[in-house]
């Protein structure tokens, strides 16, 4: 038979980055419109799902390399009526993404590494350039996806070659007037949707 005829030796098309690939990643948080200022939700940033969980719906396009231009959509969670376990993956994924977008290594506790991991609200997120450690989760219909759960700070012996940048040695003296610049403009879109409290990707207890 010919390979028009019989198909068992097509390669699948998974279309998956594999698990544990560093890439170069640009945040675009296609905004869900709910405030809530005693939290410090602001902009019409973050979506609020139907059943009460809170997050940003982050939109992560990689900006190089074999895989540039690939999106993936991971939600980063603020809030769940379930418990504090979503909430405090999110912060530890933003610290992550501050870290590795400003240069800090995650262990500096100077006040200068301390400064950079705060932000005035989430448009300082909106367009940040970082590098992010791909992971492969599963979607509502328990089909595998790729997401973002961490991100690579200056410790990493990739760091430098995938930035682009030399290595960062933050000490306590060390300003940050050293750090990356995050000048680069989020990626363009026409009208990008609101999120759907019901997208894919979120995990079982935050639903």
């Amino acid at each position: 038979m010919g390979s028009w005829n019989d198909f068992n030796d097509a390669q699948s098309n998974t279309n998956l980055i594999p698990k544990g690939t560093l890439a170069k990643v640009r945040l675009t948080i296609r905004p869900g419109g709910f405030d809530d200022a005693s939290q410090g939700w602001t902009g019409g940033y973050a979506t609020r799902g139907s059943t009460g969980a809170v997050y940003l719906n982050g939109e992560f396009t990689v900006t190089e390399g074999p895989y540039a231009r690939r999106k993936i959509f991971t939600l980063i969670g603020l809030y769940s009526p379930k418990g504090p376990d979503w909430t405090n993956m999110g912060r530890s994924l933003v610290r992550g993404m501050l870290n590795s977008a400003r240069g800090i290594s995650d262990k500096d506790m100077s006040p200068e590494a301390q400064a950079a991991r705060r932000i005035s609200g989430f448009a300082d997120l909106d367009g940040i350039e970082f590098i992010a450690r791909i992971d492969i989760g599963t979607d509502a219909s328990g089909d595998d996806k790729n997401e973002i759960r961490s991100a690579v700070t200056p410790d990493h012996r990739d760091y430098a070659q995938i930035m682009g940048t030399a290595p960062l040695q933050f000490s306590g003296n060390a300003g940050l007037g050293n750090a990356p610049q995050q000048n680069a403009p989020a990626a363009p879109s026409s009208n990008p949707p609101a999120a759907n409290p019901g997208a894919p990707g979120r995990p079982s207890w935050a639903q």
